[in-house]
Order: structure tokens, then sequence, then C-alpha cells
């Protein structure tokens, strides 16, 4: 795993600068390539081929391109094989040296023929052309900025892993007020957006090409197979077959390698794969809390980890987080994250990548497993207001339906039960359950930065232009995958674990596991507690008491500590004097209420206080001067 950056004119200092403020992310070597047009840099955390020979930039042939590459090709070797039978000469033993000759033969079109995860960069020297693309999933980040009319007449264009290597030429650090409303509501900015005017995410599954001071974008990517296998046993064999192809093609590597491993059933699958292909005594790391009210609070993942580890025989390592961990990390993570992500797994991974960071330089993680095998509770909820529209509305709005209501409470807040039942497919579903209502956002937002139905419409343009009301669930999964997978846990995942130059790999995010879940029917993910699809799958490799075990979501001490260890940070924080840069977007009054009223035990309000807590902190370090 790596780092890269870039832009278009000469300017040797400028690309070290660029490459030393992200150097956590590659600190086993770093170069540069400047000609007079571009100049490119590239920090490494070298994985595949550790010699020199895999130091980049990195040149085809007859030096016609220039490669810079973050991420790993899994299926690398079946391509170079297939690239020598063609006559290509090749320098490395690297998984990167594989694009530039697949480039060489196919452009654009070798994206389709390559698996992994990655975000690269191809100049093409004679041509003055630059070319960028992103992973088909998302998994590894790119950053651009792009101002198409300087004072010079040429446009400038920069790109880079992270946005504060981009924010080291003197760029203006504007708010983008769009990208604020969307962060307050969904606690992430969606691509193609950041929080900055003129830096852009370049959205994954597609390519950016820049030459004559325009740049374009395409996508090369999508998922156009949703036609249902009807086949318990087809599923179930697919899905054996593509998850042990995955987890063996992401456990190669010249570094040692490891696993988070968690209660949930998705680790534990990496884990029971990497253990039938004979990797034994594998490294595993958990994390757990030290919270000194109740020792065993939120521990019970901690404790499943703990067993699983013992039956696998694996060198199992825990780390238990305090209140005071949390404290004294907090700034450091939310500088990492480059814009606001607020969510307080954050600080958990920081540290848990930092702690299996003195023993390996890879891990495998869990991610994606709910979002494509049904295992949140909200596609629960999303499945029983869908059962209810089918009702005629008379026997809805029927005393008789009571009864059925009274079900239903089990799974949905019996508060405003049924307007949650009756709210239409699309975006105002999608939102209902993945972000932040209005009224919250009135309390604490300045007026005249609050824009309503800004993202509604966004939403509804981008994901539900055209759906099957059927099968809503499906499109509510895939629109996670797209949308809240991408920006919020795969972005805090790569900067969390490359803040320490640990490589996190997915298995279960294989483009083709994903393009599997997009025909797997609805009912075969929702049943009982969920993933029921993907824990049939999963039984040739886990013990039953995993697999039997109900979907817990994921809890800290984190609302419990902002009423003890993290109060007094906090009322600092969320105060008008903290950061006068943007104290004027808030209501300051409402604010500390709102945080007296948690404090006070009056109202649950974790994730307003965070989402401000966390805003108020990125805004100190990338706004204040």
């Amino acid at each position: 795993m790596c780092g890269i950056n870039g832009f278009n004119f000469n300017q040797p200092d400028l690309i070290n600068k660029m490459n030393q403020k992200i150097k956590h992310r590659g600190p086993d070597q770093d170069g540069i390539y400047c000609d007079d047009n571009f100049s490119l840099g590239h920090v490494r955390l070298s994985i595949i081929d550790l010699s020199e020979r895999g130091k980049q930039p990195m040149f085809n042939e007859d030096k016609s391109l220039a490669l810079i590459f973050n991420g790993e090709i899994y299926n690398f070797q079946e391509l170079r094989k297939e690239l020598i039978r063609k006559g290509h000469q090749f320098f490395s033993q690297s998984d990167s040296e594989v694009i530039l000759h697949l480039y060489e033969d196919f452009g654009p079109n070798c994206l389709e023929k390559i698996s992994g995860m990655f975000a690269f960069a191809i100049l093409d020297i004679k041509n003055k052309e630059l070319f960028l693309a992103r992973d088909r999933i998302g998994v590894k980040p790119l950053y651009y900025y792009f101002d198409p009319s300087t004072n010079s007449g040429q446009a400038k264009f920069i790109f880079s892993s992270e946005i504060k290597a981009i924010l080291e030429h003197p760029v203006k650090r504007e708010i983008d007020n769009q990208a604020f409303n969307h962060y307050f509501r969904l606690h992430y900015v969606p691509h193609p957006f950041t929080i900055f005017k003129n830096i852009y995410k370049l959205p994954p599954a597609s390519y950016l090409s820049f030459r004559n001071n325009q740049i374009k974008i395409k996508q090369y990517w999508q998922i156009n197979n949703f036609e249902n296998i009807n086949s318990e046993g087809e599923i179930i064999d697919q899905i054996q077959y593509l998850m042990e192809d995955s987890v063996k093609g992401q456990l190669i590597s010249d570094k040692p390698v490891g696993i988070f491993l968690s209660g949930g059933i998705d680790s534990n699958s990496i884990l029971g794969i990497a253990n039938k292909l004979g990797h034994k005594r594998i490294k595993t790391f958990s994390t757990g809390f030290d919270f000194k009210e109740d020792p065993n609070y939120c521990n019970f993942d901690l404790k499943m980890a703990k067993r699983i580890s013992q039956d696998y025989q694996t060198d199992h390592q825990e780390l238990l987080i305090s209140g005071q961990d949390m404290l004294n990390n907090i700034e450091q993570v939310i500088y990492y994250l480059d814009e606001p992500i607020s969510d307080a797994t954050q600080i958990v991974t920081f540290l848990l990548a930092k702690f299996a960071k003195q023993q390996v330089d890879v891990v495998l993680g869990g991610d994606g497993g709910d979002e494509l095998f049904g295992g949140y509770t909200r596609y629960f909820y999303s499945k029983y207001a869908s059962q209810w529209q089918l009702l005629p509305e008379f026997l809805r709005n029927n005393p008789l339906s009571n009864s059925l209501l009274n079900h239903l409470g089990k799974y949905l807040k019996k508060e405003s039960l049924s307007k949650k039942l009756n709210i239409p497919v699309g975006a105002e579903r999608y939102l209902l359950f993945m972000s932040q209502k209005d009224n919250i956002l009135k309390e604490i937002l300045n007026p005249k930065y609050f824009q309503s139905n800004l993202t509604h419409n966004l939403y509804q343009e981008k994901y539900f232009q055209s759906f099957t009301k059927k099968d809503f669930e499906k499109y509510f999964m895939l629109t996670d995958l797209k949308t809240w997978l991408v920006n919020d846990s795969l972005a805090r995942t790569d900067k969390m674990t490359m803040a320490f130059g640990l490589e996190e790999r997915v298995p279960i995010l294989d483009h083709r596991l994903v393009e599997l879940s997009a025909r797997i029917p609805t009912y075969f993910k929702l049943r009982g507690e969920g993933k029921y699809i993907f824990k049939k799958a999963m039984k040739r490799y886990l013990p039953e008491y995993i697999l039997k075990e109900p979907k817990r979501g994921w809890f800290s001490p984190v609302a419990k500590w902002l009423r003890t260890d993290l109060k007094d940070f906090a009322y600092d924080v969320l105060s008008e004097d903290y950061c006068p840069a943007t104290s004027d977007y808030f209501n300051f009054n409402n604010i500390r209420k709102i945080l007296d009223d948690h404090i006070s035990k009056k109202r649950y309000n974790l994730n307003c206080l965070w989402i401000l807590i966390t805003w108020q902190i990125w805004a100190k370090h990338y706004l204040q001067k």
C-alpha cells in the first residue's frame, strides 16, 4: 500500500513536500519524476517485491509511460504470465508493473482485467496525458483539485491519495456549502464532493484523463445484472467458491499478514477460510473497552473473538481501550481523516491499527458483509414497511390492524410507527434510516447555512431515478454499498490504518461477490436474523456457536464517556471560542442545551454531539490559522 501525488507543472520541491505530508502511507521508500509538464510523487509501503526494483515512479520498457500506484492487484500473477507470453519484459516482481504493460496493450480497457483495490496514475510522457483510475468498489481513495482558469491561462490540476497533500499547494480552503449540509445530514460527505470547494473525490469504478487543460471522467464498471438466482444451492456454491478464491488471493504478501477479528460472522468467515487454506497460527487482533464502571460492558465481541481464536489456534492479541485513550487520540484521528467523518469507531480502528502494525504489515478485515448480504436491521425495517404497504389503504387505517402494528413494534420504534410504515420507497425511505432529521439540524445550524431537501434531491437523482419497487430492499443495500460504505466506512478504514502504514484488505468486497449479491433475492438474505444465505454458505468454515449468534450492533461506551472522561473536553470543543473560523455556522446556545441534556441523561444525543465534535476538531485543524 502506498500514497500517490501529482500535478501538471514542474516543481520538484513541491512534489517532495506532498510526499512528506503523506509519508505515513508509505514509510519504506519514496520517489519523484518531473518533466516540463508534470510532477509525480510516490511513497511506498512495500508488500510485494521488497527490493529496489519495486520503487516508483515505475516505467515501461521504452520509458514512455510512468506509473504511481496505491493498492494491490490480486490476479497479478495470472496477468503477468499472459503479458510475458505476449512479449512484455518485466523489470520487477511487483504487482504494480503489470498495470503498465496492460495499459500499453489495452489503454483504459485494462481496468476490466484487473481484480484488486487501487488508485493509480499513469503519465503518457510523449502525449502529455495523465490517466487516473480508482477501483470498482472505492476501497482506495483518490482526490483531485481542478481550476480551469488560473491567471496564467493554464488550468491547474492536482491529485493525491489524501487531501492534506493537496493543501500543500496555495489553494483556497473554502467550505463547500452543499458538502457542509450533506455532512450534517449523513455524517459524511458523499462523492464527488469533498468538504472543500474545487477539491473532489474521483468516484469508484471511474477513470479520469487530463490533457490539454481539460479533464474527462468516465465510469468503467457498474452492476448491470439483477436477474435473481432462485436456487439456494447454486447461490451457496458461488459464495463459497468466490470467498475462497478472494481470501486466497488476498493472503499473498511478502510481509506478515494478520486478521482483524470481531465476534461477528464476517471476519470469522475470513479466518475460517484462511485456516482451511492451510494458514495456521495466523495473527489475529481484537479490541474491547476498559470501562471501569462495568468491565463486561460492550465486550461480548471480544469474548467471542477470543473463543474462536482458541478453536483455530491463532496467535491472538487483544487491545483494551479506555476513555482516556479516546481523549488522548481524538484530535490526531480527525487530522488523519482529511475531512469530517462522524463515527466513534474511527478511534477504535486507529488504535487497533497502531497495535497491529507492531507485528504485521497487512490485515484482512470483514468490511462489506452486511451491505452485500443483509446484515443491518435497517433492511428489516424497510422490508416490514414494504410489506405493510402491500395492504389496501382501508386496511392499513383500520383499527383491526393494531395487532400487526404491535408485532412490528418489536422491530420498529413505536414512536411515529404508522408514519414510518407509510414512507414511500425511494430516497425518502432510504434517508429516513440514514440521515439526521431536519428538526435537529435547524436547532444547531445558523439558518443562512441550512439547505432543505438538498441531500434528498441528490440521492433521488443519483440512486433512485429507476428501481424495482417489488424488491426495494435490494436497492437499499446497493445504495449503502455505493454511498455509506465508500464515503464513511471504507474512507475511515483507509485513513486509520494507513496512518501507521498498515494495509487492510477486504476479501468480501471482491467485485465478483458484489455482482453476485445483486442477483441474490432479498428473501435469501433477510430471513430470521439476517444474512441467512451467507451463514448457510459459511457453515463449511465456522463452528455452530458463531452461526447461531444474533446480529449485534457495534457498541462502545462513548455515550457514557461523554458524561465522564470526555465531558470537559466536549464542553470546550462545543463552545463558540474553540474555532472562530466556523463559529458563525452554529447556534451554540442550542448545542450547549443538547450537551447538557445528554450529560444529565434527559436525552440520548450521542449522534448529534459526535457530528459536532468531529466538525469542530476538524475545522480547527484545517481552517483555523
